[in-house]
């Protein structure tokens, strides 16, 4: 499987604009989002034995990264 990262725009085209302007006018999602993006590239260096470590601590980095993408989720939503 090629190694990818996982923007939120690519992980929810149909929220392209959404995602804009939440991170222009709203703070929390614009600090999720950037801890979302670190955490992405974190995995992506891992997965790509640029940073090796673990698979346990690969395996909870992917959950965190998933938490944050689904609370993202919700606030597109109820934007």
């Amino acid at each position: 499987m090629p190694l990818s990262h996982h923007p939120l725009v690519k992980e929810f085209p149909e929220y392209k604009e959404q995602i804009h302007d939440l991170k222009m006018k709203n703070d929390h999602f614009s600090k999720l989002m950037k801890e979302y993006e670190e955490i992405d590239k974190h995995v992506f260096r891992i997965e790509s034995d640029e940073e090796p470590t673990g698979d346990e601590y690969l395996r909870d980095l992917k959950k965190q990264r998933l938490k944050i993408k689904d609370e993202l989720h919700s606030i597109m939503k109820e934007a």
